[in-house]
């Protein structure tokens, strides 16, 4: 069904296709926990190429193609000849004659798409300034475990605070292809591109999906999850201050959740979340007189909280992808 295609954009998938891989993803889960081997990427070997720093994606990668019996090479770009001393046209060439597929996590989305274009091999998206389409799988399968009486259409994710980052787009694009209800709450300064909204009520007339997009908390009530990521992405660390004011608002606290009007609410997070101060990052922003917590402590370890089970379906929709469209 999928084989032999790439994984660059959630935008290059169907409703169909997408529940493919989800069901792939549970199914794979399950036969982890009783301890069968897969041997599917037999023989395989993939390039994992980081142009950024990662914890989970990494993992997950590595995990997944060693579970299903391939070979995974990570590649530090900053200590390669890529994109410095050898174009990533000559790279995507070299690399197809070692790999069956590459998997780029990185700043510009175009990178993958010259990967695509000049190896003819699958290439895999870990994270581009644009986009973060292996995480949403991980969280619509999230999403799935924990409402498992109630169709994704009926489900409603209020993402909150910086509307105009790779997540925020992935989730728009996910929602509109399948169905999901979304809606943002975000300072004005951060609302997502007019480009990307007009792509996504595009294929949302097709999947009856609503999706809007609010200064105004109201928005968020009755949602069903509400979804943060950081106030800084990776390369924006020069406005941490600016971002901190601007999003201070927006912080995920108790009384946000009881806005939603939802006893039931699901609070969940990509991760790394600044939920308190034991990281060098926070603690040295605080010194500064800067908070950056988007999320408060109380709410991250609380019952509402799902973000390590997130955490740990990247492990099984990465398998999934990597199964559906290399494995034998």
């Amino acid at each position: 069904m999928l084989q032999n295609r790439s994984f660059i954009s959630i935008l290059d998938f169907t409703k169909e296709e997408l529940n493919y891989i989800l069901d792939l993803s549970h199914q794979l889960k399950l036969k982890r926990k009783q301890g069968i081997i897969g041997t599917s990427l037999k023989g395989k070997s993939i390039a994992l190429l980081f142009e950024k720093t990662s914890t989970r994606t990494r993992s997950a990668f590595e995990i997944s193609i060693i579970e299903e019996g391939g070979y995974p090479s990570f590649i530090d770009i900053s200590n390669s000849q890529f994109a410095k001393k050898e174009s990533i046209e000559d790279s995507a060439k070299v690399l197809a004659g070692f790999y069956h597929g590459i998997e780029f996590r990185g700043f510009s989305h175009d990178t993958l798409k010259t990967l695509s274009k000049f190896s003819g091999i699958p290439i895999y998206n870990g994270l581009t300034d644009d986009e973060h389409p292996t995480q949403i799988i991980a969280d619509i399968m999230t999403i799935q475990e924990v409402f498992p009486n109630k169709p994704l259409n009926n489900i409603t994710v209020a993402y909150i605070g910086d509307a105009r980052n790779n997540m925020a787009n992935a989730w728009i694009y996910a929602c509109a292809i399948m169905g999901i209800n979304f809606v943002a709450y975000s300072p004005k300064e951060l609302f997502p591109e007019p480009k990307v909204l007009e792509e996504a009520n595009k294929i949302a007339k097709q999947s009856a999906a609503k999706i809007a997009v609010s200064s105004s908390i109201d928005i968020i009530k009755n949602a069903d999850i509400i979804y943060t990521d950081v106030w800084v992405s990776m390369g924006e660390e020069s406005q941490i201050a600016k971002r901190a004011k601007l999003l201070k608002p927006y912080k995920i606290t108790m009384e946000m959740l009881k806005a939603s009007n939802n006893p039931d609410i699901v609070f969940m997070h990509c991760l790394p979340a600044f939920h308190d101060f034991s990281t060098d990052f926070a603690k040295n922003a605080i010194n500064q007189g800067i908070d950056i917590r988007e999320v408060d402590d109380d709410v991250f370890r609380s019952k509402h909280s799902v973000v390590f089970q997130q955490a740990h379906n990247r492990l099984h929709t990465i398998k999934a992808i990597l199964v559906a469209t290399l494995g034998s």
